[in-house]
């Protein structure tokens, strides 16, 4: 994934200083030269990085530690604070009725990205339609109304006109009833007076209450540009990063806002229409250094798993069954990519393999095939699977016995999981607060 490298490179940074006896100047100097090397290599900004070291510097060596905090924590949250700072300032995504006009390069991913934010308002119970404003690329209007179908949201546009300011003023006065409006406007393959005139006009007569520019992930240093060209004509207020699953630097993408005075609202990572994740800094940050993102975890189980579905009380109690497995298993799965998921846990400095994570993601497919095959009986009960019930569960689920096992086998480790959880009091409220603190 895209900034994966930084994100080792950081927590190697970190690793280094958090193991030596005494944190001076020198210590604090190595430490920046780290920083500076690891951020330059991902395609950061030099003037931002430039800037970033002075700070740390600076800070290190005026400021006293907080009350109880050792030299070396209080480093460590500088560089923390430091780091969330160069992503820009958190830009609020209001759920009042507005108006979004998309900006940006052909190839960026904006007719995608407009599907996307369609179903993220959608989601959050508002009215949306889209309107097709790209006239250059043939086929927009067939992406873009194939997926707006796909999510049930009205796609408003003109196949054959030429004229998207027209398009636009026509589109708006047919959509009256929706609250969210968002505009997916033309791009290019480079910044021409055609594009910039025409999105100046389409911003004049929408009237946007939002100005968001789409950008690859991979587009490198050539993103500071483009964004200062789109902010200087129609003042941007925002940033999308797109294709953040894919293989590229990204530091060029994401140190680009600073171009726009604004900040970054969501990361496109993935290609399905749910693959869209709301911005946060502070989240970001944490889940670069191995910190994780409880708060992000805890908002996906909250919308993935239902008090219907589990019952976390008698969870606790030590009740567990096949049954209650394989709803956990089902609403991982709408939770989103296993990779994701991981990410927002607190590891640390530990690695988990991409292959390692395919692997678990393919056996809890298989597994939840396997209990397909199994009696509402032995979902409730699965002491009663024996060697004859393996072997025909095996059979249905074209899987085979020690296949069968080893899912008893995962099972029996979950329930002693929850009962350790319940003898020790497990609190994530308190995990998620030892973590914020480092704010």
């Amino acid at each position: 994934m895209v900034l994966d490298k930084l994100g080792a490179s950081l927590k190697d940074a970190l690793k280094k200083l958090a193991g030596k006896t005494v944190v001076d100047r020198a210590a604090v100097e190595e430490l920046v030269r780290d920083l500076q090397r690891a951020l330059l290599a991902a395609d950061v900004n030099v003037r931002l990085v430039k800037g970033l070291s002075e700070a740390i510097r600076t800070r290190s060596v005026e400021e006293q530690p907080p009350k109880g905090m050792s030299v070396r924590e209080h480093v460590l949250r500088i560089v923390y604070q430091e780091l969330i700072r160069l992503m820009g300032a958190t830009t609020e995504v209001s759920l009042q009725p507005q108006r979004i006009l998309l900006a940006g390069l052909q190839g960026s991913g904006k007719t995608t990205t407009t599907a996307k934010l369609a179903r993220f308002f959608q989601r959050k119970g508002m009215k949306v339609a889209v309107i097709c404003a790209d006239t250059f690329r043939p086929g927009a209007y067939d992406q873009l109304s194939t997926l707006c179908r796909q999510i049930g949201v009205t796609c408003y546009g003109e196949p054959g006109q030429e004229d998207a300011v027209a398009i636009v003023t026509r589109g708006l006065a047919k959509l009256p009833e929706s609250e969210v409006v968002i505009i997916d406007t033309q791009g290019r393959h480079a910044l021409e007076k055609v594009l910039i005139d025409e999105i100046i006009r389409i911003n004049d007569v929408s009237r946007a209450d939002r100005r968001w520019l789409v950008m690859d992930a991979a587009l490198g240093q050539q993103a500071s540009e483009q964004a200062r060209r789109f902010h200087e004509a129609i003042g941007i207020d925002g940033v999308i990063i797109t294709k953040m699953d894919g293989t590229a630097k990204g530091g060029g993408a994401l140190s680009a806002v600073s171009e726009t005075q604004s900040g970054i609202v969501f990361i496109g990572a993935g290609e399905t229409i749910e693959d869209l994740e709301r911005f946060d800094p502070d989240s970001f940050i944490s889940r670069l250094l191995g910190m994780g993102d409880l708060k992000s975890l805890a908002e996906r189980a909250e919308e993935a798993i239902s008090e219907e579905e589990v019952d976390v009380n008698s969870l606790m109690r030590g009740k567990f069954t096949l049954r209650d497995m394989y709803k956990q298993l089902e609403a991982i799965n709408r939770m989103g990519p296993l990779k994701q998921i991981m990410s927002m846990l607190p590891l640390g400095s530990l690695e988990v393999p991409s292959d390692a994570i395919d692997v678990t993601s393919t056996k809890m497919s298989r597994y939840r095939v396997i209990m397909d095959s199994m009696t509402p009986l032995e979902l409730d009960d699965p002491n009663l699977i024996s060697g004859s019930r393996i072997h025909r569960i095996a059979r249905g689920a074209g899987a085979s016995p020690e296949e069968v096992r080893e899912l008893l086998k995962y099972y029996r480790m979950m329930q002693r999981a929850l009962k350790g959880m319940r003898g020790g009091k497990f609190n994530v409220q308190r995990m998620m607060k030892r973590f914020s603190g480092m704010q």
